[in-house]
């Protein structure tokens, strides 16, 4: 099994770095403004949008 890459609201953040909601048909329609939070690991994610997004970590390129 591979590393949880959407995480629903309440749960904590696994790692420090800036997670975006993301929601049904995100990746083929995008979402229109979504929420961007920066967590500390360990800190909750915070309630959503609504009830159908969850919380990706946003990819990092150095």
């Amino acid at each position: 099994m591979g590393e949880q890459t959407q995480f629903e609201p309440g749960q904590r953040a696994p790692n420090d770095g800036e997670y975006m909601e993301v929601g049904e048909d995100a990746f083929h329609m995008g979402i229109n403004d979504p929420q961007h939070v920066v967590l500390r690991k360990g800190q909750k994610f915070p309630k959503t949008s609504n009830h159908n997004r969850k919380w990706k970590k946003m990819k990092q390129f150095h």
